[in-house]
């Protein structure tokens, strides 16, 4: 057994690897990121614009925040982390994502005021997906979708998550789900051209490129594969996001200049966030924007829709 340097908790951190385990991915992930250089054009370089329009609204950044699930212990204001987080994402104007969470718990999530995309699990009982569909629509999703990713158990099996079997994402499942929302629908877990091609195929408008930290061993990084989805993507209106080890905002400036539209950071807010709630996620994402914003302007990038693969080293 080795150690390599790895993200989490903290960019001096060590951990153990093993082969055949979830870190594997992660810590792959880690190192291709760090492994990816970036040369300087500062001559006419200004100050940049971090807005974003995602679903035809306009955010101010391209960061935005994960998919949690079960953070469900109320703090001493009487707040969940999962509506903490959310009420950040309000305060700076960013996407909000959701993941697994019932519908009581979801409302009142989304009554905090950002905007947010629920991502919904494969449960075996498709009826189960189809309602929390239209609830979240009803509460005024801007988006929903599917993490295709959580299909199998650790155990070769389907999953099953709370007590509440998983079941396969068939290509006629996406297009029912699809079908059945009125909002933009996301296939979330997208690492491969052929399931990118999957999603385009059901009528996706987006497709998240994510490993889920790490749930495939061996998993290919996330920001390895986008340039390939992005090319395969091209010219039909979805959007492509990305997460995984997205920590800070030179990270985030690598996954954007690979292609993607915007890219989730998870377990780099959540220390943050179980410490200090809303302040502690401000205070992390802004210090991205302006590491986000700092790259962007040595490298001549005057705005979210001018990122160039060019300047990056891999």
């Amino acid at each position: 057994m080795s150690e390599i340097k790895s993200p989490w908790p903290g960019p001096k951190g060590l951990i153990p690897v093993t082969s055949g385990k979830a870190e594997d991915a992660n810590v792959y992930n880690r190192n291709y990121l760090d492994a990816i250089h970036v040369e300087m054009r500062v001559i006419d370089a200004v100050e940049p614009d971090l807005k974003t329009v995602i679903f035809g609204k306009q955010f101010s950044s391209p960061v935005m925040m994960p998919a949690f699930s079960h953070l469900n212990k109320v703090g001493t204001e009487g707040r969940t982390p999962m509506q903490e987080y959310a009420l950040a994402a309000k305060e700076m104007n960013l996407l909000n994502w959701v993941g697994m969470e019932p519908d009581e718990e979801y409302e009142a999530i989304s009554g905090c005021g950002a905007s947010t995309v629920r991502i919904i699990k494969p449960f075996a009982d498709h009826d189960m997906i189809l309602e929390q569909i239209a609830f979240a629509e009803k509460c005024g999703a801007l988006a929903v979708g599917i993490d295709i990713d959580h299909v199998p158990g650790t155990n070769g099996k389907y999953d099953v998550v709370d007590g509440i079997p998983l079941g396969p994402v068939m290509l006629e499942d996406l297009k029912k789900y699809v079908q059945a929302s009125h909002v933009p629908f996301v296939a979330k877990g997208v690492l491969s051209v052929r399931d990118a091609l999957k999603a385009k195929e059901a009528g996706c408008s987006a497709v998240f490129v994510s490993h889920h930290h790490g749930r495939i061993p061996f998993g290919i990084a996330p920001v390895q594969i986008l340039p390939e989805i992005r090319k395969a993507l091209q010219g039909s209106g979805m959007a492509v996001f990305c997460d995984c080890s997205i920590d800070d905002g030179y990270d985030a400036y690598k996954a954007l200049a690979l292609g993607a539209d915007a890219v989730s950071v998870g377990r780099g807010i959540l220390a943050p966030l179980l410490k200090e709630g809303k302040y502690g996620v401000i205070k992390k994402v802004q210090r991205m924007n302006e590491q986000l914003s700092e790259l962007m302007m040595y490298t001549g990038i005057s705005d979210t829709s001018s990122f160039d693969l060019s300047v990056l080293y891999l």
